[in-house]
């Protein structure tokens, strides 16, 4: 009898959980930006809490397939590749919740670019989060001044800026390339191509930079 109930318990409370993350991303379209942030934002205060609350197990397979026809995410999170800093867990969010373009350092070329439009044009995302993190290899690579081979040296070229920019800084030539760099991009990004600046213009995007810690797990907004 107790196993009968356990397990309708269980049931029970995966059932909820998909119905309450149903119903939180079935709409992203219509989330606001501000909305959207104070979403991610609460989501990361429990990540570094170790209270992460999102679904799994039957719960995610139900939302898989409630996804799989369409998806509505309510933020684009332009983030760097880096294997430690997974934006769905750092916000605390799940499938369908976020549009991620990630590459080493976020560099945002033409792809990334075309990328973060098309969840602005056709998804109806109004919250575009830049995230740069603490010890960041392709920024240190690019304050080193390194040597590389291949195609690396275009991100590196790409990140110089922010470089040359913080070289006169006090403090950490690195975390201050960083901060910079995350900036910098998200600056790019509201006056770049016919298809974002119009909705920054008007308020209905908007483009924050963030700084990510390593160490804390917790999300810094840039200012």
């Amino acid at each position: 009898m107790k196993a009968i109930k356990k397990n309708a318990l269980r049931s029970l409370t995966c059932s909820l959980l998909v119905i309450a993350a149903t119903g939180m991303a079935s709409d992203p379209a219509g989330v606001s930006a501000d909305d959207a942030l104070r979403r991610l934002l609460s989501g990361d205060r429990r990540f570094v809490a170790g209270k992460s609350e999102e679904p799994h197990d039957a719960a995610l397979i139900e939302r898989r397939h409630t996804l799989a026809k369409d998806q509505k995410p309510f933020a684009v999170i332009v983030s760097c590749s880096d294997s430690r800093v997974p934006p769905e867990l750092v916000f605390d969010v799940t499938l369908g919740d976020i549009f991620v373009v990630r590459t080493a350092g976020e560099v945002v070329d033409a792809v990334a670019l075309g990328s973060i439009e098309y969840a602005i044009e056709h998804l109806g995302t109004r919250l575009i989060v830049v995230l740069g993190h603490q010890r960041c290899g392709a920024v240190s690579a690019a304050v080193s001044g390194a040597t590389e081979t291949g195609d690396i040296p275009d991100v590196l070229k790409a990140i110089l800026p922010a470089v040359e920019e913080t070289k006169a800084q006090s403090g950490d030539p690195i975390d201050n390339a960083v901060r910079a760099n995350a900036r910098d991009i998200a600056k790019r990004l509201q006056n770049t191509g016919p298809i974002i600046p119009p909705h920054v213009q008007t308020g209905e995007v908007k483009i924050i930079a963030a700084y990510y810690s390593l160490d804390t797990g917790q999300v810094e907004l840039l200012k």
